[in-house]
């Protein structure tokens, strides 16, 4: 039995771990080997106070990157707010790279303009000026927009600390009975949000491609079904309600369809389900059990997890043609398959003497590369710039979320501060 079909491993950890809270902290416990070093000057209203630290906010984007080693502010010799304030010798002194300086207006609706500048310190070049506009509660999106802009300019990668995480957690209310919640947050952890809360459990969470929707598990009717929900307002739609396994949704790039699986016609296959016409078409007709399907970005093809081979391996299936082939030759699993954005790099859960860890395959060299060392590694997704994966994974008796590079060059963890969370999902740019 593949070991993600039910989930077993996930839910029963889920189960055993009484928690209050679940809001995430950020612990990074590696880094690339040269990070770039960078200073991120106070950005401050000229005319009273910002509710958050947005100097801060950019700093802990950048540093979590481990491709960025920000100088601390009390090291800072000096604070400047526009180009002309900077004085380079001191910056080269503290050996700085890059420097960001800028400042924020608050206009009379209430508007807050951000203006900041990126500067080369060796050459003493502006790197660019851009500016941004929100409100008094669009400050973290602001920050957020500020490291993405100075992320790319300098790794030519496409930052993605403005995306948001969904995730499942699992908590003892003052009866001691399990309650299960399916979370958003940012990519940080910051500004957690509940979208659904129930006393039976939640598991495999997908996002819509255009980041408006999320598809889930759920067993609140008694058995599996999937569900549609819409973040704006809460409202939902459930969307099977067949005998057996409804299972491990996922969305088609172009939003229309969703691939998920069925066991009402037997033993568990793949499906598709068109969302506006509400048919299913059977993909997979194999007497193995096929689970996990994720969608080429092409979207004409499928890649999942079947045991038709005698042990669970990753295959790929042609949507035209129906063609299939193994991808995964290496070790003695290889399950929960998802692809980077390049449709190149497939990165999967992948043991090999019973030790389940995170792992990237080529599809063109066929290379494998084993990217974590912690326990019981499962569920990966990745960041929709191909830089980061996220995964969930065991630390003592509990269940936390941890990242690691696509390279394994950088590691941090998003651990609950009191509890158990699972089930990560990393949605597209918002």
């Amino acid at each position: 039995m593949i070991r993600h079909l039910i989930c077993l491993a996930g839910l029963m950890a889920l189960l055993a771990s009484p928690v209050l809270r679940a809001e995430l902290t950020i612990e990074i416990n590696r880094g690339a080997d040269n990070p770039t070093r960078v200073a991120i000057s106070p950005i401050l209203l000229r005319s009273g106070a910002l509710p958050e630290d947005v100097s801060s906010i950019v700093s802990d984007d950048l540093q979590r990157s481990g491709l960025f080693e920000p100088v601390d502010r009390a090291n800072m010799l000096s604070y400047p707010r526009t180009v002309n304030e900077v004085y380079y010798r001191d910056w080269r002194v503290l050996g700085v790279e890059y420097l960001v300086v800028g400042d924020a207006v608050r206009q009379p609706d209430g508007r807050i303009d951000v203006n900041f500048t990126l500067l080369e310190v060796h050459s003493e070049r502006k790197v660019f000026t851009k500016q941004v506009q929100g409100y008094q509660n669009n400050i973290r999106d602001i920050a957020h927009f500020v490291s993405d802009r100075v992320y790319e300019a300098v790794t030519g990668i496409r930052g993605a600390f403005s995306t948001r995480i969904a995730y499942v957690t699992a908590m003892t209310d003052s009866s001691q009975s399990m309650v299960f919640r399916l979370m958003v947050a940012d990519a940080d952890g910051a500004r957690e949000r509940m979208l659904l809360e129930s006393r039976e459990p939640i598991m495999s969470p997908g996002w819509s491609p255009d980041g408006k929707e999320l598809v889930y598990v759920s067993f609140e009717t008694g058995r599996p079904a999937i569900f549609r929900q819409r973040l704006s307002d809460a409202s939902r739609e459930q969307l099977t309600n067949f005998q057996g396994l409804n299972g491990a949704p996922s969305w088609s790039p172009d939003g229309r369809q969703l691939a998920l699986v069925l066991s009402k016609d037997g033993n568990p296959e793949i499906y598709l389900f068109d969302l506006a016409s509400k048919q299913f078409t059977r993909v997979t007709r194999n007497f193995a059990i096929d689970t996990e399907p994720n969608w080429t970005p092409d979207g004409k093809s499928i890649i999942f997890t079947s045991d038709r081979g005698g042990r669970p391996q990753v295959y790929r299936q042609n949507l035209a043609s129906g063609n299939v082939e193994r991808l995964t030759f290496r070790g003695d699993y290889n399950a929960r398959p998802r692809l980077a954005p390049d449709g190149r790099t497939m990165v999967m859960v992948h043991a090999d003497n019973g030790n389940f860890h995170i792992a990237t395959q080529d599809l063109i060299t066929g290379d494998l590369r084993v990217l974590t060392e912690t326990f019981l590694d499962e569920s990966p997704t990745v960041a929709p710039n191909g830089a980061m994966c996220l995964y969930a994974t065991k630390r003592g008796k509990s269940g936390l979320l941890a990242a690691v590079s696509l390279d394994a060059g950088v590691k941090y963890f998003l651990p609950a501060r009191n509890g158990d969370v699972r089930e990560p999902a990393w949605s597209p740019f918002l």
